[in-house]
């Protein structure tokens, strides 16, 4: 590569599939970030997500010769792969961990969102929320799940979004709709169940 430029992903590609293996460091180092949130958010473990963005680089390395700009960017074909994986280990494994402090930042900014939007945690503190969110995020089935870390975490157009999950757009609008709804109600059984008071069994106490 020429020094002090910046290609772009789809130029480092073209290097990559030429033999440049400094081209194929710089797309790793570039995307590799983005890879491994997106497969956290989705799956909430940290293993899993490294298994993953390792996959998704194993494949690039095996198969760019596949990918076809006219589909996508770098960006969109890279997150389609972690999907395809993603969807596998959660079918191979449904018991699911808490998200870690890894994506805080993400969870906290979404929180933020949902909060604005419409007030459904009342008075759980900062901490409570992005947890609440977190937590909410990885109960969503996996058709809504992918679509709320997209756009809302990830911060993908709906087009794009549309590239990654191979639909189409309005598919994502619809879906991040039912998304958000389903993430409110969740929320508001939250601050429900932590503000309703607890209920002691007498006959326990003297067991």
């Amino acid at each position: 590569m020429t020094p002090h430029t910046t290609p772009s992903d789809d130029a480092l590609l073209r290097l990559m599939l030429a033999g440049d293996e400094d081209a194929f460091v710089t797309l790793y180092r570039r995307r590799q970030g983005g890879v491994y949130r997106f497969a956290l958010q989705m799956c909430g473990s940290e293993s899993i997500a490294e298994d993953v963005t390792q996959e998704v680089f194993m494949v690039l390395m095996r198969e760019a010769g596949r990918y076809d700009t006219s589909r996508g960017s770098v960006a969109a074909y890279l997150y389609g792969i972690a999907r395809n994986h993603v969807l596998r280990h959660l079918h191979r494994d449904r018991n699911s961990v808490q998200m870690t402090d890894e994506s805080e930042e993400d969870g906290a900014s979404f929180a933020a969102q949902l909060v604005a939007q419409d007030d459904p945690l009342g008075d759980l503190t900062r901490n409570e929320t992005i947890e609440s969110v977190r937590q909410a995020v990885l109960g969503l089935p996996a058709h809504y799940r992918e679509v709320v870390v997209l756009c809302e975490l990830q911060e993908m157009s709906y087009a794009e979004a549309a590239l990654v999950l191979d639909c189409a757009v309005g598919t994502i609008r619809s879906r991040l709709h039912r998304a958000r709804a389903l993430l409110l109600n969740k929320l508001r059984e939250v601050r429900e169940t932590d503000s309703a008071p607890s209920r002691i069994d007498p006959a326990r106490c003297f067991a």
